[in-house]
């Protein structure tokens, strides 16, 4: 067994009409499909669309770590 790890860091984002926490929801689940092993995020930015003064919707890009296999 390893006593190591090594992870990849990758950048998405994710947008949602509700809130940013349900942006951060939408950005892992659909990461979760393709990728193995995520371990942590952090939120690099969180931004918005304006629309009649309103907020239309939340974007919020995250960095994803994932953990690599160490033989």
């Amino acid at each position: 067994m390893s006593d190591h790890h090594v992870y990849k860091k990758i950048e998405i984002v994710g947008s949602s009409k509700i809130s940013i926490e349900n942006a951060i929801e939408n950005a892992l689940a659909e990461c979760a499909k393709s990728v193995r092993n995520m371990d942590w995020f952090e939120v690099a930015e969180t931004r918005g669309h304006i629309e009649n003064g309103k907020v239309g919707h939340y974007q919020v890009t995250l960095k994803i770590g994932f953990r690599l296999s160490t033989s």
